[in-house]
Formats: C-alpha cells, structure tokens, sequence
C-alpha cells in the first residue's frame, strides 16, 4: 500500500501516540505494535483488515505506517468500513483521532523489550511511577474466631480493582514472589505484631502500601500473573488459593529465553557489579539516616501541635475557673478569664496548622524516602541471598567435583579396577552437569543484579525532588505559623491588661 497522508492533517494525538511507542523515533517493535492494536478493543477481522492496510508486512512499523493504523482503528472505531480509499479520500479537515483507553500494557512492554535489547533500563523514574498507582487503606478490624485482625482495602489504578485483602494475603505474596523471582529486588515485608495499636497499624499500613508499590512498579515482576491474581481476583480465602494455583510455578530461570546467555549480557567489567552493590550498602545506611532524621523532625512537629493544643486546654480551663475570692482580690478577673478564653481559642488554629504540616511531611517526604530506602534494602538482602546461597552451593559443588577427581587419580595410582574408575568418572560427570547448570544460574543471577542496580539507581532520581519538598513544605510551614503567631501577638497586644 503506497497511501500517503497529505489528504489531511495529522492530529497531535498521532505524534504522542507514536512517541509512547516508540524509542526516540525509531521504528515501532512489532510486538509493541500489536499490544497496541490489542488495546484498540476491535474485533480480530477488523484488526488484520488494518494490519494488511497499514502495510505492516515489512517487518517494522515507521511513523508514516503507524499514523495510518491510528486512522483506520478510529473509523473502524466509528464503525465505517474499511478501506484504502479512506486515506485516500479524507474530507475532513484532520485524520480523526481513536480512542485508546489505557496503554499502560504498550508502555510496559516496550520497557522490556529495551531491557532485553540494550541491556538496560531504558528508562527513568518517572517512566516507573506511569507503571501502577497503589493505595492502602486500612478497615476497621474484624473480629474473627479467636482474635481480631486487620483488612485492608488495596487499588490498582493500572487494573482499576479495588480488592479486600488480610496481611497473611501478602505474606502469601510474598512467598511466591520470592520462590518465583529469586535473583530479583522482593522487599521484605512490614512485620506482624499479635497484639497492635493504632500506630502500629498505620506504619504497617504505610509499609504495605510502599511494599505493592515496588512490587507493581517493577517491570519484570509486575507483569506475571501472579500479580495480577493478587490485584483483582475477588473470591474468599486468597492466601491459599493463590498457594495452590502458583505453588508449581518455576522460578524465572526456569522459564527466561536470556537464561542460557546471561553471560553476554554481563558487563566488561564484572568487579563494577561487587562495586555497585558496595556503593548500595552505604547508601542504605545515608538514605536510612536520612529518614530517620526526617522522622525525628516530624515527631517534634506532631508533638509541638499537641502541646499547643493542651496548652489552649489549659487556658480554657483557667478561663472557667471559679475562684470566688480571687474576684475581690484580683482586678477585673473576670475580664482577665474572658480574654485568657479568647487566646484559648486563637492558639487552636496554631496546634491544627502545625499538626497538618507534620502529616503533610510525613507523606511527602518520609513515605518516599521510606520508598527509596525500602528498595535500597532489598537490594542488599538480595545480594546476601545470593552470598549465602546459590554461590555457595556453586562452591561447594565445585569442591565435591574436585574432591572426586582427586579420587580417581589416586584410584588409578592404586590400581583400582576399572568399574570402579567408572563409576567415578560417571560420579563426575554428574557433578559437572550440576555446575554446568549452576554457573548457568549463576551468570543468570549476576545479569539480574546489574539489572535491578540499573532500577535502585533509577529511583535514586527522586532523592533531589523529595529534598526539593521538604524545602518547599518547610518554607511553607514556617510562613504560615509565622503569619498565625503575629495574629495571636496582635490579638493579646489589643486585649492585655496593663501591669499596673
């Protein structure tokens, strides 16, 4: 099909369709191509009506190519038969604009798919956040046989569900993810408390929240379906049923079309990896200190509203205080009460504005540092997993392999019968097919590391932002109260009793 698109103009929409799709203007990837044609909500013959079309048979979908599937999904969309003659012949001013609902799945993919290509990310923080948005809140708590225990109320703005979910859900969750995604960043949970107040319950709370969070937002392990079940399905007794339905899944190793080349996409320079994970380590304990200190600040500014609000209690009680003889002894008391009421109430203002600042710092700037922090930890846990497990296995693997041929050659020294150096040599040749796979899994392991490195440091984007808050909120803060403490001096300055 040789149609080209001057028969009229090309909409903006075109352009910021395109750019989603596509990587700095390259060609489309075919398979990005028909997520987006799958996200057109078309029927299977209207979308290889379009396919043939477009003239998508040469094995990449360009600009040209792509504007012209944009026009024919939005007349199919309005129901117009399809044909060449459309691009043609178009009367109207514009090419007319689809309608594409979501194309979180298009933006995902393509992620990947750059992942793959590149060896990279590809893309930023602010590229992970557009991947899901979470929210947690918390239901008052229900009584069950023996205890109460705690609901929460979870929503996907990428699946649009909102599910009822207990926290053994999670630790369920979390099981499976960490059996089903070994070599990748899966936090650790928020930790459970048998007997819990309210404070403990909202900072779980808040640790849930950032722990899906991370969860959605990464781009290998958001797209299995075991995340997807956990988002949206809505029947009873979840932690089980999601045992047994994902109990048998493999491990990704298992399933990876990269697992048996792993080592290619390593980098030159292996020791940056160990280097990487060392700089990690230290920026746990800044960015730890960091939130710590934050929190610190916070407390001080929760208890500084509280005591501003005893403080105006306090006042009010005076104010109603009766002291018979004091009226006789005590010029204009009654007076003095009134306006100690009057300052009573002009302090309430003072304990709510510094109140709502802390909680507004607490949100903007505690939880994402949290959030930065909660990734930061997990990437060492998974570096110690690592330490401790699969390369220790690979090292004592290596040692009994070691030890056997070191049994034949002392056995063929001896002169020990041949069956026996037989089943040795079959003993190792056993052992190497294990090593084999371990080194294998091994350079897989490594490959994710320096991938889920790539993605800890993608968040490292927000730490300016989040010190930019807090700048911003302190300004903010310090104004206001300002502004609120010169009312309260005018206020006493009008209505003070002299001192004589």
């Amino acid at each position: 099909m040789t149609t080209d698109l001057s028969s009229a103009a090309v909409p903006p929409l075109y352009r910021e369709i395109f750019d989603i799709c596509s990587n700095d203007g390259q060609p489309i990837h075919r398979d990005v191509y028909q997520c987006f044609l799958s996200q057109c909500k078309l029927s299977s013959s209207q979308l290889k009506t379009i396919w043939d079309l477009a003239g998508t048979s040469q094995g990449y979908v360009n600009r040209t190519t792509f504007y012209k599937t944009l026009a024919l999904v939005a007349w199919a969309q309005q129901g117009k038969q399809l044909s060449d003659k459309l691009l043609d012949n178009c009367v109207e001013k514009e090419y007319p604009a689809p309608e594409i609902s979501d194309l979180s799945p298009v933006k995902n993919l393509k992620m990947i798919l750059n992942m793959k290509d590149k060896n990279s990310l590809g893309f930023n923080y602010a590229t992970i956040i557009q991947m899901d948005s979470i929210s947690i809140h918390l239901v008052p708590e229900k009584k069950g046989l023996f205890l109460k225990y705690s609901e929460y109320v979870v929503t996907s703005n990428r699946f649009s569900s909102i599910v009822n979910r207990r926290y053994n859900d999670f630790v369920a969750l979390h099981e499976l993810l960490l059996n089903r995604f070994p070599y990748r960043l899966v936090p650790s949970l928020p930790p459970k408390k048998i007997t819990s107040d309210a404070h403990f319950l909202e900072s779980r709370r808040r640790g849930l929240c950032r722990w899906l969070t991370l969860v959605c937002r990464h781009p290998v392990i958001s797209q299995d379906p075991l995340v997807q079940f956990f988002l949206i399905d809505q029947g009873p007794d979840v932690q089980h049923r999601i045992r047994d339905i994902f109990k048998r899944a493999p491990d990704e190793f298992m399933t990876s079309d990269i697992a048996a080349t792993a080592k290619e996409l390593l980098p030159s320079e292996h020791g940056q990896i160990a280097v990487n994970s060392q700089n990690i380590r230290t920026l746990v304990n800044i960015v730890g200190k960091l939130k710590q200190l934050t929190d610190a600040s916070i407390d001080r500014q929760s208890e500084a509203g509280r005591h501003l609000d005893e403080f105006s209690s306090q006042l009010k009680t005076l104010s109603t205080l009766n002291i018979t003889q004091g009226q006789t002894i005590i010029e204009n008391w009654s007076e003095t009460q009134r306006e100690i009421n009057s300052i009573a109430r002009e302090l309430k203002p003072l304990s709510s504005k510094t109140t709502q600042h802390a909680d507004n710092e607490q949100i903007t700037v505690s939880e994402r540092l949290g959030l930065l922090l909660d990734i930061l930890v997990a990437h060492k846990e998974l570096c110690e997993r690592l330490d401790k497990g699969l390369h220790h296995d690979h090292a004592v693997a290596l040692s009994k392999l070691l030890s056997l041929k070191k049994r034949k050659i002392q056995g063929v020294i001896r002169g020990t019968d041949a069956e026996s150096v037989e089943k040795l040599e079959s003993k190792m040749l056993t052992q190497e097919s294990v090593i084999t796979n371990m080194e294998l899994r091994s350079d897989f392991s490594l490959y994710c590391v320096h991938m889920e490195t790539q993605l800890v440091y993608a968040y490292l984007g927000t730490l300016s932002p989040i010190l930019n808050s807090l700048i911003t909120l302190r300004i903010k803060s310090h104004s206001e109260l300002h502004d609120l403490w010169k009312h309260v001096q005018s206020f006493v300055q009008q209505h003070s009793i002299s001192d004589n």
